[in-house]
């Protein structure tokens, strides 16, 4: 496929889902309608208690989503580096964090009812 074809097929498919887009019905409820989609009543109090869970689960999504962050750079660390000394570290940060997962597991931080 060369070059000319690509832009002609995605051009085509970017008209067609425009096309689309205008042609669909929006039919809007009182929820889509809502200044807010985060599941909290934007005219209430301000100053109410949220759940110690919720914050627990949003930690532990960023903490493992920089786990990702940390252990990408791991293949190029490979070729540079000793694969002994570089693979010793990863599964060092892999074990530190899944035995931290188990202890917050193991106390009951993951559960929702009480």
């Amino acid at each position: 496929m060369n070059l000319m074809s690509l832009l002609v097929l995605s051009t085509i498919l970017t008209i067609a889902i425009f096309m689309i887009n205008l042609l669909m019905q929006s039919k809007p409820d009182m929820n889509k309608l809502s200044p807010y989609e985060c599941g909290f009543d934007p005219f209430g109090s301000a100053r109410s208690p949220m759940s110690i869970q919720f914050f627990l689960v949003a930690i532990l999504f960023i903490l493992f989503d920089l786990e990702i962050a940390l252990l990408l750079p791991i293949p190029w660390s490979i070729n540079t580096n000793s694969p002994n000394s570089t693979l010793t570290l990863a599964m060092t940060l892999i074990i530190v964090l899944t035995l931290g997962l188990l202890y917050e597991w193991l106390q009951g931080g993951l559960e929702w009812a009480e």
